[in-house]
């Protein structure tokens, strides 16, 4: 239970105090955040609909991207990669069905399963690199941001990501 002038202290921050100008700007910055990457894979989906590449959808394409060259555990991928509303245990299953994907035992550990990419798999992952390429060389051409723009907002993001790591670490 709050202490009743830590209510008191909300409640005046929520209206309009120092803190409650932040509010709408927060709000604001995390729906923004989910809505570009649904945008992002958007623009994926397009890219792959172009090739016509039915076989494999866009969070499965940006997922075969992120494990790229490595040969890594679920968990490790789970870690490198942001798969806004998907389960990555299934995707891999169907990636290893689909071909794009190998499972392997680890030989140090053998209750560990290690993934990589199969030829059809760098393919997948080529075609999102090549997208990334493009889109970053466009985005300087057009000028819809520049470095320091991204810089900017990597910085930003960095900054609540940390304040989210802090909030679930240390429960505050």
């Amino acid at each position: 239970m709050y202490p009743t002038h830590a209510i008191e202290t909300r409640n005046a921050s929520a209206e309009g105090g120092a803190d409650g100008a932040l509010k709408p700007s927060f709000l604001e910055a995390v729906m923004l955040v989910e809505r570009v990457h649904r945008r992002f894979l958007d623009v994926v989906k397009d890219e792959l609909d172009r090739l016509r590449r039915a076989d494999v959808n866009s969070v499965q394409a940006v997922l075969l991207y992120n494990i790229g060259d490595s040969e890594l555990s679920a968990g490790e991928l789970k870690s490198r990669g942001y798969y806004l509303g998907s389960n990555v245990s299934y995707n891999i299953k169907k990636l290893t069905e689909a071909g794009f994907l190998v499972q392997e035992r680890s030989l140090q550990d053998r209750r560990s399963i290690r993934i990589r990419l199969t030829t059809a798999g760098r393919q997948v992952a080529a075609i999102v690199a090549n997208l990334y390429e493009r889109n970053a060389r466009t985005l300087g051409e057009v000028g819809v941001l520049d470095a320091t723009d991204l810089k900017q907002m990597t910085t930003a993001l960095q900054r609540l990501d940390r304040f989210w790591d802090d909030q679930i670490r240390y429960r505050m």
